[in-house]
């Protein structure tokens, strides 16, 4: 048994009984049997992603309540620390940064340059740079700086716009289960532009990107990505591709 998956089944049970729900009630609501609610409890079988959103989503809690398992270490882990998992995306310098933007029909891309703190060793910082791809050229760049923070399974980039401090965004991507050169994200923050919320799904690679119509689709929402979010009542990036 994983101790992550006994983790997440103790705090499964734990809110499922502070709201007085039984197994099948909740099994009722996610569509699922009494018995694998059974095993995700005992911690006998693993949690995919729009499984863990579902079930947060029933007990009425945010999916970080159930999966707010730290181990005990001496400090914050730093991507040397994840050396065993194999993700080049925990050693890497320099990501290359991709998203569209619908509001202005343009592939927008980056690069973000990460660094360790050198008075804060075990801390590290980034900075971001953005532009977008316009018929005639590039159009002038946006420059943010931020910091880096680093988990088993996400990497969670925090920056603040350098001409205009109101602009704040998070960036989160995927740690891949396996190695390849690319993984999925999510940019989300309030727009400088028009003061209004906002959210993109992006890519990240460990190499640049040639900004070809194959390539652009990739950074498209599809349907079924709409239909999924709609189920859920919120917008979701998953590490599958």
């Amino acid at each position: 048994m994983s101790e992550i998956n006994a983790y997440v089944g103790g705090k499964i049970r734990m809110y499922r009984k502070e709201q007085g729900m039984t197994l099948q009630q909740l099994a009722d609501r996610i569509h699922k049997s009494r018995a694998s609610i059974s095993k995700y409890e005992n911690g006998e079988i693993a949690l995919d992603i729009e499984t863990l959103f579902e079930i947060a989503d029933a007990l009425r809690v945010v999916p970080g309540q159930l999966m707010d398992y730290h181990p005990d270490v001496p400090k914050e882990p730093s991507p040397a620390s994840f050396s065993d998992t194999k993700s080049p995306f925990f050693q890497a310098k320099r990501l290359y940064f991709y998203f569209y933007d619908g509001r202005y029909k343009r592939l927008k891309d980056g690069i973000i340059d990460i660094r360790e703190n050198e008075s804060k060793p075990g801390n590290y910082e980034a900075s971001l740079s953005i532009s977008a791809v316009t018929p005639t050229g590039r159009s002038s760049e946006i420059y943010y700086t931020g910091k880096v923070v680093y988990s088993d399974m996400l990497i969670r980039f925090s920056f603040v716009n350098q001409c205009n401090a109101l602009e704040e965004d998070l960036l989160y991507i995927f740690n891949p289960l396996e190695i390849r050169d690319m993984t999925d994200g999510l940019l989300c923050g309030i727009s400088s532009a028009d003061l209004m919320p906002c959210a993109f799904k992006c890519l990240v690679s460990l190499t640049p990107q040639e900004h070809t119509e194959a390539f652009k689709k990739q950074l498209l929402i599809t349907k079924r990505e709409l239909q999924r979010w709609q189920k859920l009542n919120m917008l979701i990036v998953d590490n599958r591709g």
